[in-house]
């Protein structure tokens, strides 16, 4: 233990964390938390493996169909991949024709999915950092010069946030879907502010009363170098993890607008989508509702397991309990 000037006790800081540089310290900590590396390791592979089977615009991909063209249905249109090997009495590992099977018109199912998951991490990713930019500018002026302008920016937030999301959404999907992902993507995040505008607000409002903040106006800085160069850095943390759960949730509005008809519409293919336009077909060819289901869920805990990951990694506060380490540093 160590003593401060006011005479009383300070905790010693751990051996290994000694010397690190704020951003090294915050990487370990990351890279200490398994379930949020793996879950980021596992993002990146489902998105890689996605571009990788059909391509993605001018890149070709190693699969052989694409999401738009038509072929004669195969045994119905079922599922031809199988996972179990032949030693565990299975019919061996193999893709298949068509690994997920085909649509009610003979579209390979694959394929569709894959493009699915491209489009729905585009959106994660429009809306996640779109909307986290324009949340974190708003919540920054506002928090900043407080006053009249803080009261004009918050109450135009709380009119945004008491209308339900699904309802804006929808509002915006009927207007933007059949554009393309990416125009119904960037329209929905400057819907998709408001949370982050709010704890961006918050962290400025503690953060501006801060003497480093008071010595860089002594030094003549303007507001804005203040705000993004002194500021805003500190409240990084916050700024971050509210960002990937925003993507997280994006997912989720995207599917919810899709499945409702609201969201991207054809040609274009997005995982709700697909679950929308074969939910007749649950009982008989549940394959067709599977799949894009277990991608849906897959890809919106991946995001919420990383945002976990950093928002301990940012906040040590957070850090979850451990017996066996208690016991460690008790022994």
């Amino acid at each position: 233990m160590m003593i401060d000037p006011s005479g009383s006790a300070a905790p010693k800081a751990p051996e290994e964390t000694v010397g690190l540089s704020q951003g090294r310290l915050i990487l370990k900590r990351f890279l200490g938390n398994r379930l949020a590396v793996v879950s980021l390791v596992l993002y990146v592979a489902v998105l890689l493996f996605s571009i990788s089977a059909i391509g993605l615009g001018p890149i070709p991909g190693w699969w052989h169909r694409n999401y738009s063209s038509t072929s004669t249905l195969v045994d119905g249109g079922a599922s031809t991949l199988s996972l179990i090997p032949q030693w565990l009495g299975g019919e061996g590992i193999r893709l298949g024709e068509h690994p997920f099977g085909q649509s009610r018109i003979g579209v390979d199912y694959f394929a569709m999915t894959m493009r699915g998951i491209q489009n729905s991490v585009v959106v994660m990713i429009v809306i996640g950092g779109l909307g986290t930019i324009v949340g974190t500018v708003i919540g920054a002026i506002a928090g900043y010069f407080r006053g009249w302008v803080d009261a004009v920016l918050m109450r135009v937030t709380d009119v945004f946030i008491v209308i339900p999301a699904l309802v804006i959404g929808a509002v915006v999907g009927r207007s933007a879907g059949g554009l393309g992902v990416w125009v119904l993507s960037v329209t929905l995040a400057f819907f998709s502010w408001m949370t982050i505008a709010r704890l961006v607000r918050a962290e400025f409002l503690s953060l501006r009363e801060r003497e480093f903040v008071e010595a860089a106006r002594v030094a003549g800085a303007s507001d804005a170098r203040i705000i993004f160069k002194h500021i805003l850095p500190n409240a990084v943390g916050v700024v971050i993890v509210s960002a990937t759960l925003l993507a997280a949730s994006a997912i989720l509005l995207e599917t919810a607008l899709s499945y409702l008809g609201y969201g991207i519409r054809p040609p274009e293919v997005s995982l709700g989508r697909l679950i929308s336009d074969n939910q007749s077909a649950f009982a008989t060819r549940p394959w067709l509702f599977w799949y894009p289901a277990t991608f849906i869920v897959l890809l919106a805990l991946l995001v919420n397991f990383v945002g976990d990951g950093l928002r301990d990694a940012f906040d040590p506060r957070q850090k979850r309990f451990s017996v066996r380490r208690t016991k460690e540093r008790d022994s």
